[in-house]
Protein backbone atom coordinates (compact mmCIF):
# COMPACT_ATOMS: atom_id res chain seq x y z
CA UNK A 1 0.00 0.00 0.00
CA UNK A 2 1.74 3.39 -1.07
CA UNK A 3 2.29 6.49 1.43
CA UNK A 4 2.47 10.01 0.43
CA UNK A 5 4.73 12.33 1.96
CA UNK A 6 3.38 15.39 3.67
CA UNK A 7 6.05 18.11 3.98
CA UNK A 8 3.94 20.26 6.36
CA UNK A 9 2.39 17.27 8.75
CA UNK A 10 2.11 19.86 12.16
CA UNK A 11 -1.48 21.85 10.76
CA UNK A 12 0.14 22.53 7.42
CA UNK A 13 2.09 24.85 9.22
CA UNK A 14 6.08 25.16 7.60
CA UNK A 15 7.19 26.20 10.56
CA UNK A 16 6.34 23.82 13.24
CA UNK A 17 6.79 21.03 10.87
CA UNK A 18 10.77 22.45 10.15
CA UNK A 19 11.37 22.34 14.03
CA UNK A 20 10.56 19.06 14.24
CA UNK A 21 12.51 17.79 10.83
CA UNK A 22 15.29 19.17 12.98
CA UNK A 23 15.06 17.51 16.03
CA UNK A 24 17.21 14.36 14.91
CA UNK A 25 19.90 16.74 13.43
CA UNK A 26 19.61 19.22 16.55
CA UNK A 27 20.12 15.55 18.85
CA UNK A 28 22.96 14.24 16.94
CA UNK A 29 25.26 17.78 17.21
CA UNK A 30 24.07 17.68 21.17
CA UNK A 31 25.26 14.01 21.44
CA UNK A 32 28.67 14.52 19.63
CA UNK A 33 29.17 18.22 20.61
CA UNK A 34 27.84 18.74 23.91
CA UNK A 35 27.35 15.05 25.29
CA UNK A 36 30.04 13.93 23.48
CA UNK A 37 28.65 10.44 23.05
CA UNK A 38 30.67 7.76 21.20
CA UNK A 39 30.07 7.96 17.62
CA UNK A 40 28.07 4.53 17.47
CA UNK A 41 25.84 5.39 20.42
CA UNK A 42 25.32 8.94 19.07
CA UNK A 43 24.57 7.27 15.61
CA UNK A 44 22.18 4.67 17.07
CA UNK A 45 20.11 6.90 19.18
CA UNK A 46 19.84 9.83 16.53
CA UNK A 47 18.35 6.95 13.96
CA UNK A 48 16.04 5.79 16.75
CA UNK A 49 14.58 8.86 17.35
CA UNK A 50 14.35 9.86 13.39
CA UNK A 51 12.29 6.39 13.12
CA UNK A 52 10.11 7.24 16.18
CA UNK A 53 9.65 11.38 14.53
CA UNK A 54 8.68 9.40 10.85
CA UNK A 55 6.37 7.53 12.26
CA UNK A 56 4.38 9.75 14.81
CA UNK A 57 5.13 13.33 13.41
CA UNK A 58 5.08 12.21 9.66
CA UNK A 59 2.55 9.61 9.51
CA UNK A 60 4.94 7.23 8.01
CA UNK A 61 4.20 3.77 8.57
CA UNK A 62 6.36 2.03 10.64
CA UNK A 63 7.49 -0.65 8.46
CA UNK A 64 8.47 1.87 5.85
CA UNK A 65 10.55 3.96 8.37
CA UNK A 66 12.17 0.61 9.84
CA UNK A 67 12.85 -0.54 6.21
CA UNK A 68 14.28 2.30 5.02
CA UNK A 69 16.82 2.80 8.17
CA UNK A 70 18.06 -1.02 6.44
CA UNK A 71 18.06 0.34 2.68
CA UNK A 72 20.29 3.16 4.52
CA UNK A 73 22.65 0.90 6.69
CA UNK A 74 23.34 -1.47 3.81
CA UNK A 75 24.50 1.65 1.92
CA UNK A 76 26.55 2.17 5.44
CA UNK A 77 28.04 -1.16 4.90
CA UNK A 78 28.87 -1.16 0.95
CA UNK A 79 30.16 0.55 -0.68
CA UNK A 80 31.27 3.05 2.23
CA UNK A 81 32.13 0.43 4.78
CA UNK A 82 33.51 -1.79 2.43
CA UNK A 83 36.03 1.64 1.34
CA UNK A 84 37.04 2.48 4.83
CA UNK A 85 38.03 -1.17 5.93
CA UNK A 86 39.94 -1.74 2.73
CA UNK A 87 41.82 1.63 2.95
CA UNK A 88 42.75 1.11 6.47
CA UNK A 89 44.21 -2.66 5.71
CA UNK A 90 46.15 -1.70 2.77
CA UNK A 91 47.90 1.29 5.15
CA UNK A 92 48.35 -1.28 8.13
CA UNK A 93 49.73 -4.03 5.54
CA UNK A 94 52.48 -1.52 4.25
CA UNK A 95 53.10 -0.31 8.03
CA UNK A 96 53.48 -3.94 8.87
CA UNK A 97 56.13 -4.76 6.22
CA UNK A 98 58.13 -1.97 7.11
CA UNK A 99 57.15 0.15 3.56
CA UNK A 100 55.70 2.84 5.56
CA UNK A 101 58.80 3.98 7.02
CA UNK A 102 60.00 4.24 3.35
CA UNK A 103 57.15 6.12 2.51
CA UNK A 104 57.85 8.43 5.28
CA UNK A 105 61.25 9.12 4.81
CA UNK A 106 60.78 10.00 0.81
CA UNK A 107 58.01 12.38 1.71
CA UNK A 108 60.43 13.97 4.24
CA UNK A 109 63.23 13.88 1.42
CA UNK A 110 61.13 16.68 -0.26
CA UNK A 111 60.26 18.31 2.38
CA UNK A 112 60.54 17.94 6.91
CA UNK A 113 57.95 20.86 7.14
CA UNK A 114 54.62 19.98 8.24
CA UNK A 115 53.19 22.76 6.79
CA UNK A 116 54.15 21.15 3.04
CA UNK A 117 53.35 17.61 4.02
CA UNK A 118 49.83 18.74 4.92
CA UNK A 119 49.64 20.57 1.52
CA UNK A 120 51.47 17.61 -0.48
CA UNK A 121 49.06 14.85 1.10
CA UNK A 122 45.59 16.38 2.44
CA UNK A 123 45.31 18.78 -0.23
CA UNK A 124 46.46 17.34 -3.57
CA UNK A 125 46.93 13.72 -3.36
CA UNK A 126 43.74 13.81 -1.45
CA UNK A 127 42.13 15.84 -3.86
CA UNK A 128 43.17 13.07 -6.55
CA UNK A 129 41.76 10.33 -4.40
CA UNK A 130 38.29 12.39 -4.22
CA UNK A 131 38.28 12.46 -8.30
CA UNK A 132 39.06 8.93 -8.27
CA UNK A 133 36.62 7.46 -5.95
CA UNK A 134 35.35 9.36 -3.74
CA UNK A 135 32.96 8.33 -0.62
CA UNK A 136 35.55 8.33 2.12
CA UNK A 137 38.80 7.07 0.21
CA UNK A 138 40.89 10.58 0.57
CA UNK A 139 39.84 10.98 4.16
CA UNK A 140 40.88 7.65 4.84
CA UNK A 141 44.14 7.15 2.68
CA UNK A 142 45.62 10.59 3.23
CA UNK A 143 45.00 10.87 7.29
CA UNK A 144 46.63 7.77 7.57
CA UNK A 145 49.39 8.54 5.34
CA UNK A 146 50.06 11.76 7.67
CA UNK A 147 49.41 9.94 10.67
CA UNK A 148 52.44 7.01 9.78
CA UNK A 149 54.43 11.11 9.15
CA UNK A 150 53.87 11.95 12.56
CA UNK A 151 50.51 13.97 12.49
CA UNK A 152 48.07 13.70 16.31
CA UNK A 153 45.42 11.71 14.81
CA UNK A 154 42.80 13.79 15.43
CA UNK A 155 44.60 16.76 13.59
CA UNK A 156 45.35 15.12 10.40
CA UNK A 157 41.79 13.46 10.36
CA UNK A 158 40.32 17.41 10.59
CA UNK A 159 43.00 18.66 8.50
CA UNK A 160 42.42 15.97 5.75
CA UNK A 161 38.31 16.35 6.01
CA UNK A 162 38.98 20.38 5.26
CA UNK A 163 41.30 20.26 2.79
CA UNK A 164 38.58 17.68 0.85
CA UNK A 165 36.72 20.73 0.97
CA UNK A 166 37.62 22.04 -3.00
CA UNK A 167 37.21 18.78 -4.67
CA UNK A 168 34.14 17.15 -3.42
CA UNK A 169 31.75 18.89 -6.15
CA UNK A 170 32.94 17.20 -8.55
CA UNK A 171 34.40 14.05 -6.64
CA UNK A 172 33.75 10.12 -8.32
CA UNK A 173 34.79 11.34 -11.97
CA UNK A 174 32.42 14.49 -11.71
CA UNK A 175 29.05 12.12 -10.84
CA UNK A 176 27.74 14.81 -8.06
CA UNK A 177 27.25 17.27 -11.15
CA UNK A 178 26.42 14.31 -13.62
CA UNK A 179 23.56 13.28 -11.82
CA UNK A 180 21.88 16.55 -10.83
CA UNK A 181 21.31 16.85 -14.85
CA UNK A 182 18.75 15.06 -14.90
CA UNK A 183 15.74 15.96 -12.19
CA UNK A 184 16.76 19.81 -13.32
CA UNK A 185 17.31 19.34 -16.59
CA UNK A 186 19.96 21.31 -17.04
CA UNK A 187 23.42 20.30 -19.22
CA UNK A 188 25.71 18.68 -16.70
CA UNK A 189 28.35 21.05 -18.76
CA UNK A 190 26.67 24.25 -17.93
CA UNK A 191 25.95 22.89 -14.30
CA UNK A 192 30.33 22.27 -14.58
CA UNK A 193 30.85 25.84 -15.55
CA UNK A 194 29.42 27.67 -13.12
CA UNK A 195 30.58 25.35 -10.58
CA UNK A 196 34.29 25.75 -11.95
CA UNK A 197 33.42 29.68 -11.40
CA UNK A 198 32.55 29.36 -7.56
CA UNK A 199 35.00 26.43 -6.21
CA UNK A 200 38.28 28.23 -7.70
CA UNK A 201 38.10 31.06 -5.52
CA UNK A 202 37.80 28.18 -2.62
CA UNK A 203 40.99 26.56 -3.73
CA UNK A 204 42.94 29.18 -3.58
CA UNK A 205 41.91 30.09 -0.25
CA UNK A 206 41.76 26.47 1.13
CA UNK A 207 45.54 25.70 1.31
CA UNK A 208 46.26 29.18 2.55
CA UNK A 209 43.25 28.64 5.40
CA UNK A 210 44.99 25.22 6.30
CA UNK A 211 48.35 26.29 7.28
CA UNK A 212 47.14 29.57 8.81
CA UNK A 213 45.03 26.86 11.41
CA UNK A 214 48.17 24.85 11.99
CA UNK A 215 50.83 27.68 12.32
CA UNK A 216 49.30 30.55 12.71
CA UNK A 217 49.03 33.94 10.32
CA UNK A 218 52.46 34.94 10.61
CA UNK A 219 54.40 31.25 10.09
CA UNK A 220 52.15 31.03 7.02
CA UNK A 221 53.63 33.89 5.47
CA UNK A 222 57.24 31.88 5.58
CA UNK A 223 55.64 29.48 3.16
CA UNK A 224 53.34 31.78 1.03
CA UNK A 225 55.02 31.29 -1.97
CA UNK A 226 54.56 26.77 -1.60
CA UNK A 227 50.41 28.21 -1.01
CA UNK A 228 50.24 29.96 -3.78
CA UNK A 229 51.55 27.20 -6.42
CA UNK A 230 49.57 24.96 -4.81
CA UNK A 231 46.36 26.86 -4.57
CA UNK A 232 46.92 28.85 -7.73
CA UNK A 233 47.76 25.83 -9.80
CA UNK A 234 45.24 23.55 -8.60
CA UNK A 235 42.10 26.85 -9.11
CA UNK A 236 43.30 27.48 -12.48
CA UNK A 237 43.36 24.01 -13.44
CA UNK A 238 39.79 23.29 -11.83
CA UNK A 239 38.32 26.55 -13.92
CA UNK A 240 39.64 25.58 -17.08
CA UNK A 241 39.08 21.64 -17.26
CA UNK A 242 35.56 22.37 -15.87
CA UNK A 243 34.39 25.19 -18.08
CA UNK A 244 35.79 23.63 -21.26
CA UNK A 245 35.90 19.74 -20.63
CA UNK A 246 33.28 19.07 -18.17
CA UNK A 247 32.66 18.08 -14.70
CA UNK A 248 34.32 14.22 -15.18
CA UNK A 249 38.29 15.51 -15.04
CA UNK A 250 38.96 18.48 -12.55
CA UNK A 251 39.74 16.67 -9.72
CA UNK A 252 41.98 14.84 -11.29
CA UNK A 253 43.68 16.81 -13.00
CA UNK A 254 44.27 19.72 -10.68
CA UNK A 255 45.72 17.52 -8.37
CA UNK A 256 48.24 15.87 -10.69
CA UNK A 257 49.16 19.68 -11.66
CA UNK A 258 48.95 21.06 -8.01
CA UNK A 259 51.00 17.84 -6.40
CA UNK A 260 53.23 17.93 -9.57
CA UNK A 261 53.47 21.23 -9.18
CA UNK A 262 54.18 21.69 -5.34
CA UNK A 263 56.60 18.91 -5.65
CA UNK A 264 59.20 20.48 -8.55
CA UNK A 265 58.63 23.65 -6.87
CA UNK A 266 60.50 22.71 -3.09
CA UNK A 267 63.14 20.99 -4.74
CA UNK A 268 64.55 24.83 -5.64
CA UNK A 269 62.69 26.32 -2.61
CA UNK A 270 62.73 25.67 0.74
CA UNK A 271 61.29 27.65 4.18
CA UNK A 272 64.23 29.56 6.27
CA UNK A 273 62.30 27.91 9.41
CA UNK A 274 61.10 24.14 9.40
CA UNK A 275 57.91 24.53 11.26
CA UNK A 276 57.38 21.49 13.84
CA UNK A 277 54.34 20.52 16.43
CA UNK A 278 54.91 21.49 19.77
CA UNK A 279 56.40 18.27 20.89
CA UNK A 280 58.55 17.95 18.39
CA UNK A 281 60.37 21.18 18.31
CA UNK A 282 62.79 20.03 21.24
CA UNK A 283 64.12 17.32 18.49
CA UNK A 284 63.84 18.64 15.35
CA UNK A 285 66.91 20.70 15.18
CA UNK A 286 69.12 17.81 16.45
CA UNK A 287 69.41 13.97 16.84
CA UNK A 288 66.16 13.21 15.30
CA UNK A 289 67.06 15.67 11.81
CA UNK A 290 70.47 13.74 11.39
CA UNK A 291 68.58 10.54 11.40
CA UNK A 292 66.23 11.89 8.96
CA UNK A 293 68.78 13.13 6.94
CA UNK A 294 70.71 9.52 7.45
CA UNK A 295 67.39 8.13 6.47
CA UNK A 296 67.15 9.92 3.13
CA UNK A 297 70.72 8.67 1.87
CA UNK A 298 70.00 5.04 3.02
CA UNK A 299 66.58 4.82 0.75
CA UNK A 300 67.50 4.28 -3.16
CA UNK A 301 64.86 4.95 -5.96
CA UNK A 302 64.15 1.92 -6.12
CA UNK A 303 63.38 1.09 -2.70
CA UNK A 304 60.93 4.80 -2.24
CA UNK A 305 59.11 2.93 -5.72
CA UNK A 306 58.59 -0.26 -4.11
CA UNK A 307 57.34 1.30 -1.04
CA UNK A 308 55.37 3.46 -3.27
CA UNK A 309 54.11 0.82 -5.45
CA UNK A 310 50.68 -0.23 -3.10
CA UNK A 311 49.62 3.08 -3.21
CA UNK A 312 49.95 3.40 -6.95
CA UNK A 313 48.50 0.58 -7.63
CA UNK A 314 45.49 1.89 -5.98
CA UNK A 315 45.37 5.47 -7.81
CA UNK A 316 45.54 3.46 -11.11
CA UNK A 317 43.29 0.51 -9.93
CA UNK A 318 40.68 3.15 -8.76
CA UNK A 319 41.06 5.15 -11.34
CA UNK A 320 40.08 2.49 -13.96
CA UNK A 321 37.22 1.25 -11.53
CA UNK A 322 36.51 5.77 -12.07
CA UNK A 323 36.08 5.32 -15.71
CA UNK A 324 32.09 5.66 -16.83
CA UNK A 325 32.42 2.75 -19.59
CA UNK A 326 34.56 0.53 -17.10
CA UNK A 327 32.39 1.43 -13.88
CA UNK A 328 29.44 0.52 -16.49
CA UNK A 329 30.22 -3.18 -16.85
CA UNK A 330 32.09 -3.74 -13.51
CA UNK A 331 27.94 -3.42 -12.58
CA UNK A 332 26.66 -5.02 -14.67
CA UNK A 333 25.50 -2.28 -17.01
CA UNK A 334 27.61 -1.78 -20.19
CA UNK A 335 25.77 -1.42 -23.31
CA UNK A 336 29.08 -0.95 -25.62
CA UNK A 337 30.45 -3.55 -27.95
CA UNK A 338 34.06 -3.88 -26.68
CA UNK A 339 35.35 -7.42 -26.15
CA UNK A 340 36.73 -6.65 -23.14
CA UNK A 341 34.53 -4.69 -21.01
CA UNK A 342 31.23 -6.92 -22.14
CA UNK A 343 33.58 -10.15 -20.34
CA UNK A 344 33.76 -7.68 -17.73
CA UNK A 345 29.93 -6.60 -17.65
CA UNK A 346 29.12 -10.54 -17.61
CA UNK A 347 30.87 -11.21 -14.39
CA UNK A 348 30.24 -8.12 -12.81
CA UNK A 349 26.66 -8.32 -13.80
CA UNK A 350 26.94 -11.70 -11.80
CA UNK A 351 28.29 -9.99 -8.82
CA UNK A 352 25.87 -7.25 -8.57
CA UNK A 353 22.65 -7.29 -6.97
CA UNK A 354 19.24 -4.86 -6.51
CA UNK A 355 16.98 -6.59 -4.56
CA UNK A 356 13.91 -4.86 -3.71
CA UNK A 357 13.52 -3.26 -0.28
CA UNK A 358 10.48 -5.06 1.12
CA UNK A 359 6.88 -2.25 1.70
CA UNK A 360 8.99 0.21 0.94
CA UNK A 361 10.06 0.26 -2.85
CA UNK A 362 7.98 1.92 -5.43
CA UNK A 363 5.60 2.40 -1.84
CA UNK A 364 6.13 5.92 -1.20
CA UNK A 365 5.01 8.98 -3.06
CA UNK A 366 5.91 12.01 -3.44
CA UNK A 367 4.45 15.61 -3.33
CA UNK A 368 4.79 14.82 -7.92
CA UNK A 369 2.80 11.69 -7.53
CA UNK A 370 5.95 9.84 -8.60
CA UNK A 371 6.79 7.00 -6.65
CA UNK A 372 10.38 6.66 -4.98
CA UNK A 373 12.17 3.43 -5.75
CA UNK A 374 14.03 1.47 -2.86
CA UNK A 375 16.83 -0.86 -3.86
CA UNK A 376 19.36 -2.58 -1.68
CA UNK A 377 22.05 -1.92 -3.98
CA UNK A 378 25.03 -4.30 -3.93
CA UNK A 379 27.89 -3.77 -6.44
CA UNK A 380 30.44 -6.49 -5.00
CA UNK A 381 32.67 -5.78 -7.79
CA UNK A 382 32.14 -2.35 -8.90
CA UNK A 383 32.64 -0.79 -5.45
CA UNK A 384 36.26 1.47 -5.17
CA UNK A 385 36.62 -0.71 -2.15
CA UNK A 386 37.17 -3.91 -4.19
CA UNK A 387 40.00 -2.06 -6.26
CA UNK A 388 41.99 -0.52 -2.78
CA UNK A 389 41.26 -4.76 -1.94
CA UNK A 390 42.76 -5.69 -5.33
CA UNK A 391 45.69 -3.04 -4.96
CA UNK A 392 46.55 -4.84 -1.22
CA UNK A 393 46.26 -8.17 -3.21
CA UNK A 394 49.20 -7.04 -5.47
CA UNK A 395 50.80 -5.42 -2.45
CA UNK A 396 51.07 -9.25 -0.97
CA UNK A 397 53.49 -9.74 -4.02
CA UNK A 398 55.52 -6.44 -4.03
CA UNK A 399 56.31 -6.73 0.01
CA UNK A 400 56.93 -10.27 -0.13
CA UNK A 401 54.28 -10.82 2.90
CA UNK A 402 52.97 -14.85 3.48
CA UNK A 403 49.75 -15.04 3.45
CA UNK A 404 49.25 -16.18 6.66
CA UNK A 405 50.79 -12.39 7.88
CA UNK A 406 48.66 -11.07 5.10
CA UNK A 407 45.27 -12.56 6.42
CA UNK A 408 46.60 -11.63 10.14
CA UNK A 409 46.78 -7.94 9.13
CA UNK A 410 43.15 -8.19 7.36
CA UNK A 411 41.60 -9.93 10.57
CA UNK A 412 42.98 -7.44 13.02
CA UNK A 413 41.84 -4.92 10.46
CA UNK A 414 38.02 -6.10 10.94
CA UNK A 415 38.32 -6.21 14.59
CA UNK A 416 39.47 -2.64 15.04
CA UNK A 417 37.14 -1.15 12.80
CA UNK A 418 33.84 -3.28 14.30
CA UNK A 419 32.00 -0.55 16.19
CA UNK A 420 33.38 2.43 13.23
CA UNK A 421 31.50 0.77 10.39
CA UNK A 422 28.24 0.06 12.91
CA UNK A 423 28.40 4.03 13.27
CA UNK A 424 28.71 4.72 9.37
CA UNK A 425 25.67 2.18 9.09
CA UNK A 426 23.39 3.68 11.65
CA UNK A 427 24.62 7.20 10.14
CA UNK A 428 23.53 6.54 6.83
CA UNK A 429 20.35 4.69 7.78
CA UNK A 430 19.21 8.19 9.80
CA UNK A 431 19.89 9.93 6.62
CA UNK A 432 17.68 7.48 4.51
CA UNK A 433 14.66 8.13 6.72
CA UNK A 434 15.39 11.59 6.82
CA UNK A 435 14.97 11.25 3.26
CA UNK A 436 11.92 9.24 2.49
CA UNK A 437 9.38 10.31 5.22
CA UNK A 438 10.26 14.03 3.72
CA UNK A 439 12.17 15.59 6.50
CA UNK A 440 14.56 16.75 4.00
CA UNK A 441 12.36 18.28 1.96
CA UNK A 442 10.85 20.39 4.76
CA UNK A 443 14.06 22.02 6.02
CA UNK A 444 14.77 22.68 2.29
CA UNK A 445 10.98 24.74 1.83
CA UNK A 446 11.88 26.42 5.39
CA UNK A 447 15.17 27.97 3.24
CA UNK A 448 13.15 28.41 0.14
CA UNK A 449 10.90 30.95 1.84
CA UNK A 450 13.66 33.91 2.60
CA UNK A 451 12.70 35.54 -0.71
CA UNK A 452 15.03 37.76 -2.24
CA UNK A 453 17.91 36.64 0.22
CA UNK A 454 17.47 32.97 -1.45
CA UNK A 455 20.49 34.07 -3.45
CA UNK A 456 22.53 33.96 0.44
CA UNK A 457 20.51 30.76 1.54
CA UNK A 458 20.79 28.77 -1.28
CA UNK A 459 24.19 27.25 -0.43
CA UNK A 460 23.04 26.36 2.96
CA UNK A 461 20.36 24.00 1.06
CA UNK A 462 23.52 21.89 -0.21
CA UNK A 463 25.52 21.80 3.57
CA UNK A 464 22.35 20.75 4.59
CA UNK A 465 21.44 18.31 2.33
CA UNK A 466 25.38 16.86 2.51
CA UNK A 467 25.22 16.94 6.65
CA UNK A 468 22.03 14.89 5.87
CA UNK A 469 23.32 12.05 3.61
CA UNK A 470 27.04 12.45 3.58
CA UNK A 471 27.51 13.24 -0.21
CA UNK A 472 26.80 15.65 -2.45
CA UNK A 473 25.62 13.68 -5.43
CA UNK A 474 22.36 13.14 -2.37
CA UNK A 475 22.37 16.50 -1.71
CA UNK A 476 21.68 17.70 -5.21
CA UNK A 477 19.63 14.91 -6.05
CA UNK A 478 17.68 16.02 -3.27
CA UNK A 479 17.39 19.64 -3.54
CA UNK A 480 18.24 20.52 -6.96
CA UNK A 481 15.10 20.69 -8.22
CA UNK A 482 13.81 22.80 -5.28
CA UNK A 483 16.66 25.06 -6.12
CA UNK A 484 15.68 25.36 -9.78
CA UNK A 485 11.96 26.14 -9.22
CA UNK A 486 12.81 28.53 -6.33
CA UNK A 487 15.30 30.45 -7.94
CA UNK A 488 13.19 31.16 -11.18
CA UNK A 489 10.19 32.54 -8.50
CA UNK A 490 12.85 34.75 -7.00
CA UNK A 491 13.93 36.34 -10.36
CA UNK A 492 17.83 34.05 -9.75
CA UNK A 493 19.42 32.52 -12.50
CA UNK A 494 18.41 28.86 -11.93
CA UNK A 495 22.19 27.84 -12.83
CA UNK A 496 23.65 29.48 -9.98
CA UNK A 497 21.45 28.18 -7.37
CA UNK A 498 21.56 24.49 -8.82
CA UNK A 499 25.31 25.07 -8.57
CA UNK A 500 25.00 26.76 -5.06
CA UNK A 501 23.45 23.88 -3.82
CA UNK A 502 26.69 21.72 -5.20
CA UNK A 503 29.50 24.46 -3.62
CA UNK A 504 27.33 24.82 -0.32
CA UNK A 505 27.45 21.33 0.13
CA UNK A 506 31.24 20.90 -0.11
CA UNK A 507 31.21 22.99 2.73
CA UNK A 508 29.26 20.05 4.81
CA UNK A 509 31.46 17.09 4.14
CA UNK A 510 33.35 17.76 7.04
CA UNK A 511 30.74 17.63 9.11
CA UNK A 512 28.75 14.78 7.87
CA UNK A 513 28.31 11.71 10.58
CA UNK A 514 29.44 9.47 8.46
CA UNK A 515 32.75 11.36 6.98
CA UNK A 516 33.14 11.54 10.86
CA UNK A 517 33.25 8.49 11.49
CA UNK A 518 35.11 7.79 8.24
CA UNK A 519 38.10 9.76 9.56
CA UNK A 520 37.70 8.42 13.38
CA UNK A 521 37.98 4.94 11.81
CA UNK A 522 40.66 5.54 9.43
CA UNK A 523 43.47 6.96 12.18
CA UNK A 524 42.32 4.99 15.10
CA UNK A 525 40.58 7.29 16.85
CA UNK A 526 36.78 5.16 17.62
CA UNK A 527 34.57 7.25 20.16
CA UNK A 528 36.40 10.46 19.41
CA UNK A 529 33.77 11.12 16.85
CA UNK A 530 32.52 14.05 19.15
CA UNK A 531 36.16 15.75 19.30
CA UNK A 532 36.60 15.68 15.62
CA UNK A 533 33.06 17.41 14.77
CA UNK A 534 33.57 20.43 17.56
CA UNK A 535 37.04 20.73 15.52
CA UNK A 536 35.49 20.87 12.32
CA UNK A 537 32.13 22.62 12.64
CA UNK A 538 33.28 26.30 13.06
CA UNK A 539 35.51 26.02 10.22
CA UNK A 540 32.18 24.13 8.29
CA UNK A 541 30.35 27.18 8.98
CA UNK A 542 32.92 29.96 8.10
CA UNK A 543 33.43 28.08 4.50
CA UNK A 544 29.92 27.93 4.55
CA UNK A 545 29.48 31.76 4.63
CA UNK A 546 32.36 32.22 2.10
CA UNK A 547 29.95 29.97 -0.82
CA UNK A 548 27.19 32.01 0.58
CA UNK A 549 28.89 35.40 0.13
CA UNK A 550 30.52 34.38 -3.30
CA UNK A 551 26.44 33.01 -4.55
CA UNK A 552 25.05 36.33 -3.15
CA UNK A 553 27.58 38.89 -4.80
CA UNK A 554 27.43 36.87 -8.44
CA UNK A 555 23.49 37.02 -8.45
CA UNK A 556 23.33 40.92 -7.57
CA UNK A 557 26.80 42.70 -8.86
CA UNK A 558 28.96 40.01 -10.70
CA UNK A 559 26.29 38.21 -13.11
CA UNK A 560 28.52 38.49 -16.02
CA UNK A 561 30.23 35.37 -14.40
CA UNK A 562 26.89 33.31 -14.73
CA UNK A 563 27.38 30.76 -18.38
Amino acid sequence: MGWTQDYTPLGNNLLLSSLAALIPILYFFWALAIKRMKGHTAGSTTLLITVVLAIFIYGMPAEKAVMSATQGAVYGLLPIGWIIVTSVFLYKLTVKTGQFEVIRSSVLSITDDRRLQALLIAFSFGAFLEGAAGFGAPVAISAALLVGLGFNPLYAAGICLIANTAPVAFGAIGIPIIAVEGPTGIPALEISKMVGRQLPFLSIFIPFYLIVMMSGFRRSLEVLPAILVSGISFAITQYLSSNFLGPELPDILSAIISLVALAIFLKFWKPKRIFKFAHEKETAAGQEARQLNSDKQTHSGGQVFKAWLPFLLLTVLVSIWGIPSMKNALTGHYTGDNPFLLFINEIGGRLSFAPRVPFLDNQVIDSSGKTIEALYKLDLLGSAGTAILLAAVLAKFVTAVSWKEWGAVLTDTLKELKKPVLTIATVVGFAYVVNSSGMSTTLGMSLATTGTMFSFFSPVLGWLGVFITGSDTSANLLFGSLQKVTASSVGMEPILAVAANSSGGVTGKMISPQSIAVACAAVGLTGKESDLLRFTLKHSLFLLFLVCLITFLQHHLFSWMIP
